[in-house]
């Protein structure tokens, strides 16, 4: 059963439709039937004092399920994403068995069937990850995949790249990079004065940027699209500017972890720090918030990626990259983005929801009379401290515990259902 319901007295905001004004949503079997002064009976939730933005969406998370459901499973990331204000959520291919044939791209949207998440599998660009022969991309595409990627390892091999952006674009989806040249990824953390200081081998902001260099050129020769996962370096932003600036078909997302922490998070050898791409000095997240702001990162993603508690008590050199964000990230956004100033509701809405749908060529989520609900209420006043013992995840490695924060999801509508925080 879908629920019917009036959304009263919400601050309703969507740069789509232009919308900006405290309104009722009158939501019947599922579908937005008003906006506005809504009169007359029904189920009735009071949200003063909230506001209601087009469903997140989150283009970068890692479930997990199959093969290590110790960690994550379809279902406890979708709790976890539901708790942190998303609609949706795409999933990439690093599953055991790889993301790479269309029973498992089946396999994912049968187990996410009917849960108030959306589940859009990003299917490998090679077959089993293994960055030699190109996947069944068609039949990846037929079983229901939204875009294809190797993370969390770069597509290393250029003429694999190439014939993957011609492919894909003939098949109308997105390539996904993660940007490294794996002949300098050889550290745990950025090479900079705090890696000499805690003797921690180095990976240079150079990592990054030659990957990103050398993958818009094939994206400008091949005239296919591109997107970057995760961006680190000030020298990415600059050459994504200024790639945009030429008309090359590429865009970008950044973490929460690079946009609001350092390297200097990494001083007191807490694993939960150990991410890839690493957490870099000040000028490079500087950078990161600029590109933001301005619009040539075009969208925010967590990178959510679970681990069990006991790989993350190994030393800082053997423990594995990763942390969690599916729960925390719309409250960093709004405590250090929003709530400073730096950014309005209208350019959250863009990084956060518009824009990775755009991106993965999903349709959109609008507050519009006559289309599916598909939304997220958030409390912007509330205060709260991150306690990943709370957490919906069924893994904790997050480097935010005991964080303050000020503001969170509320709940969300989607699918026909209304989830309350």
């Amino acid at each position: 059963m879908k629920e019917d319901i009036i959304l009263s007295g919400a601050r309703v905001i969507d740069p789509q439709t232009g919308i900006d004004e405290t309104a009722d949503i009158k939501i019947e079997d599922g579908v937005i039937k008003e906006i506005g002064k809504v009169s007359g009976g029904g189920e009735s939730l009071d949200l003063s004092d909230r506001i209601i933005i087009p469903g997140l969406f989150d283009m970068h998370v890692h479930l997990r399920e199959p093969g290590r459901e110790d960690t994550e499973t379809i279902h406890s990331g979708c709790s976890a994403a539901a708790a942190g204000g998303f609609t949706g959520i795409a999933c990439m291919p690093d599953t055991n068995p790889p993301l790479d044939t269309s029973g498992i791209v089946e396999f994912i949207l049968r187990k996410s069937g009917g849960l108030p998440v959306d589940v859009r599998p990003v299917a490998a660009v090679s077959r089993g990850r293994m960055g030699e022969k190109l996947s069944e991309m068609y039949d990846l595409l037929n079983a229901g995949a939204t875009g294809f990627s190797d993370d969390p390892s770069p597509v290393v091999d250029s003429d694999l790249l190439r014939r993957a952006l011609e492919y894909a674009s003939d098949l109308g989806l997105v390539i996904i990079q993660h940007a490294e040249d794996p002949y300098l990824f050889e550290g745990v953390m950025h090479e900079g004065l705090i890696s000499t200081r805690m003797g921690l081998a180095g990976i240079p902001s150079l990592c990054e940027e030659n990957m990103v260099v050398r993958d818009i050129r094939m994206t400008e020769y091949t005239g296919g699209r591109l997107h970057f996962a995760h961006i680190s370096a000030k020298e990415s932003v600059e050459l994504i500017r200024a790639a945009k600036g030429r008309g090359v078909n590429i865009t970008a997302e950044a973490t929460p972890y690079n946009l609001f922490l350092t390297d200097e998070a990494v001083l007191g050898f807490d694993t939960n720090t150990k991410v890839n791409p690493p957490l870099r000095d000040d000028e490079h997240r500087q950078a990161l918030v600029s590109g933001l702001l301005e619009g040539t990162i075009d969208a925010i993603a967590s990178n959510h990626y679970p681990h069990a508690k006991e790989e993350k008590e190994d030393d800082y050199n053997t423990a594995p990259f990763g942390i969690i964000g599916l729960e925390t990230t719309l409250g960093l956004v709004l405590t250090e983005l929003v709530h400073t100033g730096k950014m309005d509701w209208n350019a959250l809405a863009m990084r956060m929801s518009i824009a990775p749908r755009k991106i993965l060529n999903l349709p959109e989520a609008k507050l519009e009379e006559g289309t599916a609900a598909n939304l997220t209420i958030i409390d912007p006043d509330c205060e709260w401290e991150v306690n990943p013992d709370d957490f919906k995840s069924l893994s904790r490695n997050t480097p935010f515990g005991g964080r303050k924060l000020k503001g969170k999801a509320f709940g969300i509508y989607n699918n026909g259902q209304l989830i309350i925080n």
